[in-house]
């Protein structure tokens, strides 16, 4: 099973989301989750790399919903790291 940490700026930024935005990413993340042992994610949460940030890639967890994450050092052997940086709208791409 993948594991997961939320840098200090997700954390901040997911408090300002509200209950529904919270729900939906909870229900996106454990989709993503899910499919991470695949190798392969669902093409709705149209995963891909943030131009101009190396490493950063963002998930869509709504229409205008996108939360920006990278792949840490593993935690236990063998399992994906995925470290959250941020969450909100379309405009968390200009400072990823």
């Amino acid at each position: 099973m993948p594991t997961f940490a939320q840098a200090d700026r997700f954390r901040r930024d997911f408090e300002q989301l509200t209950a529904a935005q919270k729900a939906a990413f909870r229900a996106a993340a454990a989709t993503f989750v899910a499919d991470l042992p695949s190798g392969s994610v669902r093409p709705d949460l149209r995963v891909k790399g943030v131009q101009g940030a190396a490493g950063v890639f963002e998930m869509t967890w709504t229409d205008d919903g996108r939360a920006t994450f990278e792949y840490g050092s593993a935690v236990r052997e063998g399992e994906t790291h995925i470290v959250w940086r941020r969450i909100g709208t379309h405009d968390i791409r200009t400072r990823p």
